[in-house]
């Protein structure tokens, strides 16, 4: 039981996830792992590291820029009652839409909490 990373050990291990993985699932979790891990590293970095002090500098010159002419002007379609509110599929129950966006399916919070 004294060391576990021995050669053999690896060997086996790598086996292991080439049988329960396969090939094609293997580069892309190595890759996944080692963007997580430089996430990581850079989020430990920017921890330990103080913020650079940034010089504050005052403009000296302020530049107006006229508002730019309103492009073709159609009138804006009124929002339609069934875009107010979207109705969840597992419950039934109904909520707003205040974005107004068109929703296939809608599944609320605590239907997706439950799995």
């Amino acid at each position: 039981m004294g060391d576990l990373l021995q050669p053999w050990h690896l060997i086996v291990l790598a086996v292991l996830a080439f049988l329960l993985f396969g090939a094609r699932r293997l580069p892309e979790l190595g890759k996944g792992l080692g963007e997580g891990l430089k996430g990581f590293k850079e989020g430990l970095k920017g921890i330990t590291d103080p913020a650079p002090a940034t010089p504050t500098v005052q403009p000296t010159v302020q530049q107006t820029v006229a508002p730019a002419p309103p492009l073709a002007s159609t009138p804006a379609a009124p929002p339609s009652a069934e875009m107010d509110h979207v109705v969840c599929s597992r419950c039934g129950n109904r909520f707003e839409n205040p974005l107004g966006f068109k929703v296939a399916e809608y599944v609320c919070r605590s239907c997706q909490s439950r799995g």
